[in-house]
């Protein structure tokens, strides 16, 4: 099946590489995440020696060429990577998401040859794990009021301030940190650096103790006082928050994409219950209220499967995706909240316990709608393309 919109073709279809993905984290997913996923979300276990087999398998460098050591694919096959793997564990597909979107993209962006060549194999094969930092703890959406500066000293940048709420801010081997250059609130005033871990002045902070994506590890970023050499600067100073706008647009795909992995997960999980769990001597799922849900849910995982497939395919021809990457991941987080939440009310009593895996996917399905721009910001994005 294949539908025109605004002069842009999708075809429905899975391609081949879609499908070898899909069953290879399928099969990767059942021996190396399942058996072990609710030891991890119990103990905030960060678990880096499973990423690193993700690694060998490509799928910490899937947008990466392969003349940097990665998988040279699109975001077609992005998006179902990231799905298969929400579908089984939510806090694994938001940390491959975050390394690949965000850390690794950036530098695939906007580094030079020799920052590519430099960082991008050691990420693609997950060597190296890598965070990304924005967000400060009194600046959210509000990134143009950041207090972490980086103040010219000859070669260098002297950097001081705190990043919070990073992915993999404790593990990462390496980040990349967007850094008030220039004047409060001018969107030319930021910029972009690469900061190893071990650098004089960089450290982590603490490490959150979240209610759900317990297994992707959340922390702060400090620098005190930390040098960089200006040859660590991605692009040119004052570049760095536009940069950051458009890693974003990129990075909602992933959030739409880990958004319906958990909604699929949460949908299939029900749906399973439903046939097995019997009620006055026949299973829930011919009663109509569990049937009428049911449907509502496979209904609203087709309509964000759509949207964030059509990002996707609009990314991979290069096209602006501002507005549609934020309809998908509005659309795709906010359902993903209702479907894991209606996976609970199915599941009655059992699926508010832990033998069960309803209770995970509604911990998990929350964080959707708050990281990478929450749901408010997705509105005006979206607002602002349509009012223009």
């Amino acid at each position: 099946m294949e539908v025109m919109t605004d002069s842009l073709s999708i075809s429905f279809a899975e391609s081949e590489n879609q499908q070898m993905i899909a069953q290879m984290v399928r099969d990767f997913g059942s021996r190396e995440i399942k058996p072990f996923m609710m030891e991890w979300d119990e103990s905030q276990e960060f678990p880096i020696d499973m990423f690193k087999k993700m690694g060998s398998l490509g799928l910490m460098g899937v947008l990466v060429p392969e003349q940097y050591g990665g998988a040279g694919f699109g975001y077609l096959e992005y998006v179902t990577a990231i799905a298969e793997l929400s579908k089984i564990d939510g806090s694994i597909g938001l940390s491959m998401a975050a390394h690949n979107s965000l850390c690794t993209n950036h530098i695939l962006q906007f580094g030079t040859e020799e920052q590519k060549q430099k960082y991008l194999p050691k990420l693609a094969t997950a060597e190296w794990i890598g965070a990304w930092g924005l967000t400060e703890p009194n600046t959210g959406s509000d990134a143009g009021n950041m207090r972490t500066v980086a103040v010219r000293d000859g070669d260098h940048y002297v950097i001081n301030g705190a990043k919070n709420f990073i992915t993999h801010g404790k593990s990462g081997n390496v980040a990349v940190v967007i850094v008030r250059t220039g004047e409060v609130g001018d969107s030319r005033g930021m910029t972009a650096f690469v900061i190893e871990k071990g650098t004089p002045g960089f450290s982590a902070g603490k490490k959150e103790n979240k209610l759900g994506m317990r297994a992707s590890e959340t922390a702060e970023l400090i620098f005190s006082d930390c040098r960089i050499h200006k040859s660590q600067m991605l692009g040119q100073e004052g570049e760095g928050f536009i940069q950051a706008m458009k890693v974003l647009d990129g990075g909602r795909i992933s959030i739409a994409a880990l958004s319906l992995g958990i909604a699929q997960g949460a949908f299939e999980a029900a749906l399973q219950y439903s046939k097995e769990r019997h009620q006055f001597n026949k299973p829930i799922s011919t009663f109509q209220g569990i049937a009428f849900k049911l449907a509502d849910m496979a209904t609203k995982v087709e309509a964000a499967k759509l949207l964030t497939y059509r990002a996707a395919d609009m990314k991979n021809k290069g096209l602006n995706v501002n507005k549609e990457s934020a309809m998908a991941k509005l659309y795709a987080s906010e359902i993903a909240v209702e479907i894991a939440n209606e996976g609970v009310q199915i599941f009655g009593g059992y699926g508010y316990t832990k033998d069960f895996p309803a209770e995970k996917y509604y911990r998990d399905a929350k964080l959707c709608t708050i990281g990478e721009g929450t749901s408010e910001i997705q509105k005006l994005v979206i607002s602002r393309a349509i009012l223009k």
